[in-house]
């Protein structure tokens, strides 16, 4: 799909979400290769943490007052710290390799980073009101 360039018109065109829909994609991808046992406990965990990021931001991006976008992007930002944990998890259970857990790491921290942005140009936009 090719997403929005230049001027923020849909949720598809925050930087935040198009990094997060990236991370969807490559937890999914990572977790089909994970035991079947755990289809219904980290796997399922993951997957719902995961889709939660960008969900809360497109639901953010459609409020119409600066209040209750930052409560739908704190809860994607709460989203990304949590699967950051369960990929520590995943990791040292033995399920994805160390450079798997580092590039996933990598893009989440990009997320997480670009989701803070938002949520202090919401507040930022809050306090000048």
């Amino acid at each position: 799909m090719n997403y929005g360039e230049g001027k923020i018109q849909t949720f598809f065109d925050l930087n935040a979400w198009k990094e997060g829909h990236q991370l969807v994609l490559s937890i999914y991808k990572t977790t089909g290769d994970f035991p079947r046992e755990e289809l219904f406990g980290l796997v399922s965990q993951m997957r719902r943490c995961v889709v939660s990021i960008t969900s809360n931001l497109a639901e953010g991006f459609s409020r119409n007052s600066f209040k209750d976008k930052l409560q739908f992007y704190a809860i994607a930002l709460g989203s990304v710290t949590e699967l950051q944990n369960q990929m520590l998890i995943s990791k040292d259970l033995g399920f994805i390799s160390e450079e798997k857990y580092n590039e996933i790491m990598q893009r989440s921290i990009t997320v997480h980073k670009l989701i803070n942005g938002l949520i202090k140009k919401s507040k930022s936009i809050i306090h000048t009101s």
